[in-house]
């Protein structure tokens, strides 16, 4: 009879039990909150996230990771909801990826179609042949300027009868401020061009536009025990070339260094190159770039036949107000210019729109003017600038702070932006071979869902390695990511990165 009591109440039991079931479903779908930098928690949407949840956190448990931080948010590109955050709201160096935020603002606040310009002036007269008075090369930003473009100026003035400058020859770069570095570069870091000074009048030697630098090119003598040949991109005698490096015989193992001292503009060749072996070729950024771009326009007048007569020399200076515009350049509009800026990470480009938008907001040619405008942007953007660092706007510095959420959440709200396309079309895709459509991506991804698929920014410095953008998953769902490593010891870490991307392009919701 006891048991058969107890035989009722089990089936009683578990009768309550379905009912339940049925009212309140079992389901697999997590629902996560994550904190947010002003401490508050906010829910995260739930949509199968538990799966994604998984394969992501398998992926961030990687050994190389340990002992890191690594920030990782994920959104829906329609809706801005956060379907996965691991430490998304902790404030992590960007590396390149504060391009990003440099990029965005630059579009909105310079628009897609904003030109930077250089202009030839005069404080004197024209008479017959001759200047009487001094010409002015005045810049006004342009990192595209060219030797080309120099020749120009050099051929249309001769178009126009002159052949004398009885005056100086006087470089203005009086647009942006005497600054060349921003607060935070490396003194390691300023013989690279990737640490390239900034001045309002600078050069590029080539159409990456790697704006403050010469292109240093290493090749064998005829034989063994000659000097090595050295060319300059552009020809210039603005740069001191200290040859101490030998030509060896054929077959023999390659060692060449090409690096300028620090405060000069002596560039030192070393080491060994083989008869008939591989040129060894280097960007070396020059001290005050103002200066080789005056030296570089002087050959292009004397090319032409233009002489500089009576005690006519070279200095810096400012333009007056009244002198007369002879001649001036535009350069490509900013949505082409974005190409090899963002899709090579270009840090003088960044660094130079930067001054550029605090001149044109501030009338401030400067880092402080213009990160400053860049913050009031980023704040109209919905990012919420109490809780991010700005220190440069390439990256470069170990102490800009933003966090992955904060990335997303820009990367989200910029979308409705008329100038969007163009901003999206210069990020980086991954596994396109093409160097100016797979940039910095190029290399990484070419197989598989991510392939021509994953569009997003890189960033890397000594310990920091990132990579936020967008993707488009296995059902067409549009996502939005960001992942920020820092503090990592053994890399490479990227296809880290890569699997997470990986992931995303596979995923089902």
């Amino acid at each position: 009879m006891l048991m058969k009591q107890q035989c009722l109440l089990k089936r009683a039991f578990l009768a309550m039990v379905i009912a339940l079931i049925a009212v309140f479903p079992v389901t697999h779908e997590g629902t996560y909150s994550s904190v947010a930098a002003s401490g508050e928690t906010t829910p995260v949407a739930s949509i199968d996230s538990t799966t994604l949840d998984q394969k992501i956190q398998a992926i961030v448990k990687d050994p190389k990771l340990q002992g890191g931080i690594t920030g990782v948010s994920v959104r829906k590109a329609d809706t801005g909801e956060t379907i996965y955050s691991h430490l998304g709201d902790i404030r992590l160096r960007p590396a390149s990826n504060m391009k990003l935020l440099t990029g965005s603002t630059a579009m909105d606040i310079l628009g897609p179609d904003y030109q930077f310009s250089t202009e030839v002036l005069t404080d004197g007269q024209v008479k017959g042949k001759m200047i009487h008075g001094n010409l002015y090369l005045k810049g006004k930003g342009d990192p595209t300027l060219m030797k080309k473009d120099l020749d120009q100026f050099a051929k249309d003035l001769k178009a126009k009868g002159i052949d004398k400058i009885n005056g100086n020859l006087i470089a203005d770069d009086s647009w942006y401020d005497g600054d060349r570095y921003s607060q935070d570069l490396n003194w390691s870091d300023e013989h690279n061009y990737v640490g390239a000074q900034v001045s309002a009048l600078t050069l590029s030697p080539n159409e990456d536009y790697d704006a403050g630098t010469v292109i240093v090119e290493v090749n064998a003598g005829n034989k063994a025990g000659d000097l090595p040949k050295v060319t300059l991109t552009p020809e210039t005698d603005y740069v001191e070339i200290v040859n101490r490096a030998t030509t060896v015989a054929k077959g023999e193992t390659k060692s060449i260094s090409i690096a300028r001292e620090h405060g000069t503009n002596r560039i030192i060749i070393e080491g060994k190159i083989p008869v008939e072996g591989t040129r060894s070729q280097s960007w070396s950024a020059v001290w005050e770039p103002t200066g080789l771009t005056l030296d570089v326009f002087k050959k292009s007048l004397e090319e032409q036949g233009i002489q500089i007569v009576g005690n006519g020399g070279m200095k810096t200076g400012v333009t007056p107000g009244n002198a007369t515009v002879l001649l001036s350049k535009k350069s490509m509009p900013l949505r082409e210019l974005f190409i090899p800026f963002m899709k090579l990470s270009n840090n003088g480009h960044a660094e130079t729109l930067v001054k550029e938008m605090g001149k044109v907001q501030r009338g401030e040619g400067s880092w402080s003017a213009g990160l400053a405008v860049m913050k009031d942007k980023l704040k109209q953007f919905g990012v919420n600038t109490d809780t991010i660092v700005l220190r440069d706007g390439s990256g470069m510095s170990h102490k800009n702070l933003v966090s992955a959420d904060e990335f997303t959440k820009l990367l989200y709200n910029i979308q409705g932006k008329s100038w969007f396309p163009a901003f999206e079309a210069s990020l980086p895709i991954a596994g396109v071979p093409e160097r100016l459509i797979g940039g910095t991506l190029r290399n990484r991804m070419g197989s598989g869902l991510t392939a021509g698929n994953v569009t997003a920014k890189t960033g890397s410095i000594t310990g920091v390695s990132t990579l936020s953008g967008y993707v488009t998953a296995k059902d067409g769902s549009e996502l939005i990511f960001s992942i920020l490593i820092n503090n990592y010891v053994t890399g490479p870490v990227t296809p880290i990165e890569d699997a997470i991307a990986k992931v995303l392009a596979e995923y089902e919701f």
